[in-house]
């Protein structure tokens, strides 16, 4: 696995990758299960693949939640490597916004809602990166997990509002036994929240109202952020020993 850290330097390596597929993964560092389900994916449905580590700044409206996010570069180095990536894309604040994140990508809808609405700025955060990644990298293929469902849905939007030469596809969550989507933000709780956490998978996935979930939630621990069902799709996101945790289920 090369370690790119700059555009020119990948500029450089992509002149020499002309004519072969390149499938991209872009990630916040922090890597685990979930990650490597995509870079699998990506592996084996394009002749090189990429991915990228960098922690978003512009994506956290929280700056706790930015200091303590729980990533290791050199671990996720390591991890790369055994799953195959061919190239790790890893650039700095400077490299990604040159411009002081004057200039924006903003979507005035869906990107207000659920998580948007409680994280006022995140989704900006979100689409300008991306966008930014895909310019940079120029994939043919790139790939997001479920988990993040809201995110993609505004991905695919951005995609095709902006006319970009991108196949985005979405990698079901990856759980644990227990049902508890694998998050990086798993490893901030303690030994008994990981015994409490599964259990918003399960009142999630049960049959149970909205109003009846929301309730059987607070019982069980967690402060809920919101449950919300939209297009088919019910979202939620909650608290846990301080951690921000999200899930979503088809209905």
């Amino acid at each position: 696995m090369k370690i790119i850290k700059s555009v020119e330097e990948w500029k450089a390596e992509r002149e020499g990758l002309a004519g072969k597929k390149i499938g991209f993964v872009p990630t916040m560092g922090g890597l685990h299960a979930g990650h490597m389900s995509l870079v699998k994916k990506c592996r084996g449905e394009n002749d090189v693949c990429v991915v990228s580590v960098y922690l978003n700044p512009t994506q956290f409206n929280d700056k706790k939640d930015l200091e303590t996010y729980p990533a290791n570069f050199a671990d996720d180095c390591a991890l790369l490597e055994k799953n195959g990536a061919d190239y790790l894309f890893a650039p700095t604040y400077d490299v990604m916004y040159p411009d002081g994140y004057k200039y924006k990508v903003i979507e005035t809808d869906f990107s207000k809602e659920l998580c948007g609405a409680k994280r006022p700025g995140h989704f900006d955060g979100v689409l300008t990166v991306v966008m930014k990644l895909f310019n940079i990298i120029r994939p043919a293929n790139a790939y997001f997990g479920e988990k993040d469902f809201q995110q993609f849905k505004l991905l695919e939007g951005m995609v095709k509002a902006f006319f970009l030469d991108v196949k985005l596809t979405p990698c079901p969550i990856v759980r644990e036994d227990n049902g508890l989507a694998i998050s990086s933000r798993n490893r901030k709780l303690s030994a008994e929240g990981l015994k409490v956490a599964p259990r918003f998978h399960e009142i999630l996935a049960s049959g149970a109202s909205v109003a009846e979930k929301e309730k059987n939630l607070a019982a069980a621990g967690f402060t809920v952020d919101y449950v919300t069902e939209k297009d088919g799709r019910l979202y939620a996101a909650v608290f846990l020993e301080g951690v921000r945790l999200i899930d979503n289920v088809p209905v």
